[in-house]
């Protein structure tokens, strides 16, 4: 509450009572806003006033307010007050009264010339709201009588403040358009009345900017008024003329910035390229400003070189398909592409002594699609002219992205790297794509260039180059298939030559060779050669993530050649995780590229490293269960435990037959497997360690989630190998989820009823699981499960999948069915999406065993209509307008499976007063139910009734809100 004056207490305290909605309380209340010290009270006196400025009253106050006398906050809040009135209030305001406010507003405006220029801003926008409300009908020559208003003499205000004010008010009216909450149908009117208007606009706005004598104030308003008017795609021919004065204005530097922004909107437009003779005119003024640029880039004059960049790169970006077909002016189109590319490669290291350049890489993605868009003929045409153009700025991107010297980088600051390195991504995206017009030709130049580098050893040259170099082709081979270019072994070749001196270099280098993985699958003769910078590499910290990731990239795609090679990969891996040498995501990277390289092994070879790798860790797991749980010990053990996890998660051996298959010589597959797993041994010997562990930390959900990850990763990587862990896990994860339950252990109990749901022997210990887990779940329901969305959305997709699996589970006497119907009715009301969306799932599962299933069946006669109660509370407006399609989906099914029920259920439903909204009428209801019940075969329809019903149902039916959802 407000802890001020008692006087000032009373408009707060009493918000509801319109009296109160007085000048002197706005005046307090305002004075609150912007002078209390205390938030609390800034905060009150806010939502006051908000709701002052909403309230009838406001017609009467915000006059007042506007009193000369007032201060300019009080004034300003009275202008805001108007706009909001009629913006959005439209609808309450006769329209004998429109002439009336036409006027009034009129003579504050005047009034305002020469006052606050904020105050003026809210007037004129507020004129600007009446005038696209009443456009065209009841003020059909808006925008002239404006122009005519306040050109008439006799106003006791001066010219110049009177020019400035009509100029304010014509470059909000078509901001205002923008933003204005017209109906679809209005706006389609509105903006063709506007582009009626702007002969009335073109006169004053050229007449102001070609007199000499017209101050720079005036001719930078002038200029951002036809800023304005060009987003509503007036058309270009029609803008030629001040299009022209503001390339002059350019040489003001006044203008400047008020000019570039007037042209690169007018040009901008989709619309202009219609007007093929005005662009045409338009190159060449373009290209005249070519002095200026290079002068502005010698004197360092970031901000000029920034704005011509902007206007040449608009033209060619927006228009070079329409100025690529003008044959007879290739020279000039020519001479713009050759102007973009001084912009792209304007000197200086981006974003520190230029950001212009970063402006033009979309360009060269549009001028490429459309020459590669032509037909065969046409386009090799265009080839011969632009595929040098382009092979120049491939040279002129890699010079771009080359990093400054070590000095000059060490001083940047943490945010300038950053957007260098985004910069270097853009480039690198280019780089991709423009490999698609110049082909393996590119590789070629690039490996020509890179080998004369590091071959000639009389001109030594900066790693910048190099690595500039290496980043190319890095970025092409990352994302083509470069496995039939024949300068990649070449390249493979090259790399161990490169002398690695700097960390920037080093990662390069890393990247290239993991982008490589695929062709090193395909010549695995060559990863002798690489193979010992990548193990190197992983001992330094500074390379955590490059040479981290490559050895994962290797060991995924040349698992099958790096038998040799996995003691020595082991070893080293071994050594830096002991070490600690990288933080936890990499390390769990290099245990899912062990987890590959192991994949590939004998059995006898798995066992004997998986033996040797994990040992230090269940050493380190078994001392710490012992230990007295605290906060630094709970995190070694989840990082323990989630190497394991990340380990058993690409530790496939199931796919060595399939995968050496076809894709590569049968000498390459190991034998057949015999015995158990390897991940299951491990798991069985550490079992009884995870389950000590999991005994002290049951009331952590961290550690629960830990323990779980590794078996559910276990059991989706072996699926049916994970057999004999079967019983003992089902075991552990009832007494688990019996002392504390948590979300993590039902989803464990999904994936293990998906997997092992349709075979007879291991099924039994996880139905007795499942039997157990909803047992206590249940009890978590009369408990009150509203703490618990979690569990309850996992419980919800067990369920959903149990009946997917397994649905003579619900045939159990073990398991009430009825209760387990009434939670998912109660789990419907539940305030989150994912829980809501999870128990619509198991609705849709549940309803199509009505006929199957007697208790199924059974409950959905008995309770079913408290079903359709939730459903349709939903639909009337009590869950979210995102949740709609998953509602539609239960009653769809309520319909095809239970249609006489549901008859019933939805006659009696809908017969309540005012449910399931008030604002359906019984006529409404009625429809609604005749459209659903007649749908039992078309979803999308339903889905279609559903959310036309809910808008009716929040009153939102026909708003423009309810169209942009």
């Amino acid at each position: 509450m407000f802890a001020c004056s008692e006087s000032m207490e009373t408009p707060a305290r009493t918000a509801a009572s319109t009296a109160d909605f007085t000048v002197e309380n706005v005046e307090k209340a305002l004075h609150q806003l912007y002078y209390d010290p205390n938030i609390e009270n800034k905060n009150l006196a806010q939502k006051w006033l908000m709701q002052a400025q909403i309230s009838p009253q406001a017609w009467q106050f915000c006059w007042a307010l506007l009193s000369p006398d007032k201060v300019p906050e009080i004034q300003y809040f009275g202008a805001s007050a108007l706009h909001t009135k009629i913006s959005r209030y439209w609808g309450d305001i006769p329209g004998e009264q429109y002439d009336t406010l036409k006027t009034q507003l009129f003579s504050q405006i005047a009034l305002f010339a020469s006052g606050s220029k904020i105050v003026l801003t809210r007037l004129c926008v507020a004129l600007a709201s009446l005038a696209l409300n009443t456009m065209p009908e009841a003020w059909p020559g808006a925008v002239s009588e404006m122009v005519r208003v306040f050109q008439e003499e006799g106003s006791t205000v001066d010219g110049r403040a009177r020019c400035l004010a009509l100029l304010e008010l014509l470059t909000v009216l078509p901001e205002e358009f923008q933003t204005s909450r017209l109906p679809q149908y209005r706006r389609g009117q509105v903006r063709g009345a506007l582009g009626r208007e702007w002969a009335s606009v073109y006169p004053l706005l050229q007449q102001l900017l070609r007199q000499a004598d017209s101050p720079a104030s005036v001719k930078a308003r002038a200029l951002k008024c036809l800023s304005s008017w060009a987003l509503l795609d007036v058309p270009l021919s029609e803008s030629e003329g001040l299009l022209e004065a503001g390339f002059a204005a350019l040489n003001d530097p006044e203008l400047f910035d008020a000019a570039v922004e007037a042209i690169v909107n007018a040009i901008s437009q989709p619309d202009s390229q219609r007007y093929l003779n005005t662009l045409l005119k338009l190159v060449p003024q373009v290209l005249q400003l070519q002095d200026q640029l290079r002068e502005a880039v010698q004197n360092g004059d970031m901000e000029t070189s920034h704005g011509i960049c902007r206007i040449a790169v608009s033209l060619g970006e927006n228009h070079s398909r329409a100025l690529l077909e003008q044959v007879e002016h290739w020279q000039s189109f020519l001479a713009l592409v050759n102007m973009i590319m001084f912009c792209t490669g304007i000197p200086g290291h981006y974003p520190v002594n230029e950001t212009t350049s970063s402006l033009t890489l979309t360009f060269w993605y549009t001028l490429q699609d459309d020459i590669m868009s032509f037909e065969a003929e046409k386009q090799a045409v265009y080839l011969q002219v632009y595929r040098p153009v382009y092979f120049q700025l491939v040279d002129v991107l890699l010079h771009k992205a080359q990093f400054p010297s070590d000095e000059e980088y060490a001083s940047w600051s943490s945010d300038e790297k950053e957007q260098f390195r985004i910069y270097r991504v853009d480039i690198s995206d280019t780089l991709m794509y423009v490999y698609e017009m110049l082909g393996a030709e590119l590789l070629s130049n690039l490996y020509d260039k890179l080998g004369r580098v590091l071959t000639n050893a009389d001109q030594p040259t900066s790693w910048q180059h190099t690595e500039a170099l290496l980043y190319g082709f890095q970025s092409i081979a990352e994302t083509i298939d470069v496995n039939y270019s024949d300068v990649i072994p070449g390249l493979i070749g090259l790399i161990p030559r490169i002398n690695i001196n700097n960390v920037q270099l080093a990662d390069t280098v890393m990247f290239t060779i993991g982008a490589l993985a695929e062709w090193l699958a395909d010549h695995p003769v060559m990863l002798s050669s690489v193979l010992p910078l990548v193990l190197q590499a992983l001992g330094n910290p500074d390379l955590s993530i490059s040479s981290v990731s490559t050895l994962k990239k290797i060991c995924r795609e040349c698992r099958y050649d790096l038998p040799p090679y996995a003691t020595n990969i082991v070893a080293v891996s071994q050594e830096v995780l002991i070490k600690q040498i990288h933080k936890t995501s990499q390390c769990m990277w290099l245990m899912q590229a062990l987890g590959f390289l192991l994949s590939a092994l004998p059995v006898e070879d798995i066992l004997h490293n998986l033996h040797s790798l994990i040992t230090p860790y269940i050493q380190q797991l078994e001392k710490l269960s012992q230990e007295t749980p605290n906060p630094s010990n709970k995190l070694a053990i989840i990082h323990i435990l989630g190497l394991l996890s990340n380990l058993f998660t690409t530790l496939d051996i199931t796919k060595q037959e399939e995968e050496s298959g076809e894709s590569a010589p049968p000498v390459k597959a190991s034998p057949p497997q015999t015995g158990p797993n390897p991940v299951v041994v491990v798991l069985q010997q550490v079992f009884a360690l995870i389950h000590t562990v999991l005994s002290k930390w049951l009331n952590d959900s961290q550690v629960v989630e830990a323990v779980c990850a590794i078996f559910e990763k276990s059991v989706k990587t072996l699926l049916h190998d994970f057999a004999p862990m079967v019983s003992q896990l089902s075991e552990m994860l009832g007494q688990m989820y019996s002392t504390i339950p948590q979300a993590s252990a039902l989803d464990l109990t999904r994936q293990m009823m998906h997997i092992f749901a349709s075979e007879p022997d291991h099924f039994p210990p996880i139905k007795a699981l499942f039997e157990l887990v909803t047992s206590v779940t249940l009890t978590i329901f009369q408990q009150g499960p509203r703490d618990h969305p979690d569990i309850v959305d996992s419980f919800m997709q067990l369920q959903a999948q149990a009946l997917k699996r397994k649905p003579d589970l619900f045939l159990s006497e073990n398991l009430d069915v009825k209760a387990v119907f009434h939670c998912g009715v109660l789990s419907l009301k539940f305030p989150e999406a994912p829980t809501v969306k999870s128990t619509c799932l198991f609705f849709t599962e549940l309803l199509p065993h009505c006929a199957d299933i007697p208790p199924v069946g059974q409950v959905v006669q008995e309770d079913g209509k408290l079903l359709l109660l939730a459903v349709l509370e939903a639909i009337g407006g009590q869950s979210s307008r995102s949740l709609m399609d998953q509602f539609a989906e239960v009653l769809f099914s309520m319909n095809k499976h239970c249609f006489s029920l549901l008859t019933v259920w939805l006659k009696e439903a809908l017969q309540s007063p005012g449910f399931p909204s008030t604002r359906v009428s019984d006529e409404q209801k009625d429809t609604f139910s005749q459209q659903v019940l007649r749908e039992r075969v078309n979803k999308r329809r339903v889905k279609d009734i559903v959310k036309e019903f809910t808008l009716v149902c929040r009153g939102l039916h026909g708003t423009e809100y309810a169209a942009e959802y």
